[in-house]
């Protein structure tokens, strides 16, 4: 029986499973109730099970036979500090939290790919299910590397996904080498002397110098950066004054940069700090730039991607399977596993519906067979019983 036949006979308990992670969210780090989850239910797969991985993380890790080679799968767990907007029953009992990019379902997906990898145990090696917390910028991926995930838990190749609203269900969708951006958060603190707001000559307004700050910045990727590139350079924030009458003293512009190269994010960095105290030099203010890398760009080994398409074409049919996809100027912390081992990222369609990170985003439960059925035949054929 095809393995997609076999996961779908317990589709019902998966989509439980979501849909109470999904009425439960936690932000990052604060998985505690979602860890608990993992770890118990890992536990009664038969998993050798380790908690507290990078604060709130957990690996499972089942050895069938005698072979050393090994595998990682990572799903991440943690949801976004945003309210729901749906109200079907399993929506957030929680004000404020939010599965609105489909961890809940990620994990879910990595459950039912461990229960039928327990049942099953057709493969030699070892396997090790990463459960991540906090990946929405919070540093969860790099939180499991410093507390060893990879020397503790060896693995010769490491698979992700993500699912992928508007790609049609079923679908899967992947490209060699690099395929998501670098990604950077930056405060600019812009400092001036306050007035009433009567008498701005008497103030060196730093919302007005923030203001040019902000349009200035858009000459980085306009006129800095290579036309055959990709950058992004997105102001999500200003901040300043708290009275209609009053010119503040400070002023704040934040928001987040992307890219691919590493020359390109160099580019940015050195013209951002050049352009914010430059302006604000310009109208006798000061800026301070705090400006922090929170992705690495994700780069699919080649060898990798392949293997991973290969097996989603076994599971779907080649048709159902793109290749080349675009570039994606969204981030994904996975990246930094991959830094240290090759692996792969795929994308899963989620069918129609909105977007991620949108107040009326929901994960569509009928992906979950097929997530969990790729994961599964990437561990049978990478440890194959016959190599």
């Amino acid at each position: 029986m095809p393995v997609l036949d076999k996961i779908k006979a317990f589709e019902n308990d998966m989509t439980a499973w979501r849909q109470d992670l999904h009425r439960h969210p936690e932000i990052g780090f604060e998985e505690k109730r979602t860890s608990d989850f993992v770890a118990r239910t890992l536990e009664g797969f038969g998993y050798e099970v380790h908690r507290g991985v990078g604060k709130t993380g957990v690996v499972g890790r089942l050895k069938v036979g005698e072979s050393s080679r090994s595998i990682g799968l990572r799903a991440d767990m943690d949801a976004l500090p945003m309210q729901e907007a749906n109200t079907f029953a399993h929506r957030s009992t929680i004000d404020g939290r939010m599965h609105a990019c489909g961890h809940d379902g990620h994990t879910a997906s990595l459950l039912g790919a461990a229960r039928y990898l327990a049942e099953t145990r057709q493969f030699d090696g070892t396997v090790n299910l990463i459960f991540q917390p906090a990946e929405e910028g919070l540093g969860g991926a790099n939180a499991m590397l410093a507390d060893g995930l990879l020397d503790r838990f060896p693995c010769d190749v490491l698979f992700g996904f993500h699912n992928a609203p508007n790609l049609p269900l079923g679908h899967f969708a992947i490209r060699p080498g690099p395929m998501m951006a670098g990604g950077a958060f930056f405060d600019i603190i812009v400092k001036g002397k306050g007035s009433h707001g009567a008498h701005p000559e008497f103030s060196v307004d730093p919302v007005l110098t923030a203001c040019h700050i902000v349009t200035a910045l858009q000459s980085i990727p306009a006129r800095n950066v290579g036309a055959v590139d990709s950058a992004v350079i997105s102001v999500t924030r200003i901040e300043g004054g708290d009275a209609y009458n009053v010119v503040p003293n400070q002023a704040a512009v934040r928001g987040t940069a992307r890219w691919f190269k590493p020359e390109v994010l160099k580019i940015i960095e050195t013209n951002m700090r050049r352009i914010a105290t430059g302006v604000a030099e310009g109208f006798g203010a000061t800026a301070e730039v705090d400006f922090r890398l929170i992705f690495a760009p994700l780069v699919n080994s080649a060898d990798d991607a392949t293997f991973a398409a290969d097996v989603a074409a076994e599971i779907v049919g080649e048709a159902k399977v793109n290749r080349a996809r675009d570039l994606i100027m969204g981030s994904e912390d996975f990246s930094f596993m991959l830094e240290k081992v090759p692996g792969a990222y795929i994308n899963i369609g989620n069918g129609d519906g909105a977007n991620v990170h949108n107040p009326s985003y929901d994960f569509n439960d009928a992906l979950l067979p097929y997530a969990a059925s790729l994961y599964a035949r990437l561990v049978e054929r990478r440890l194959a019983t016959n190599r």
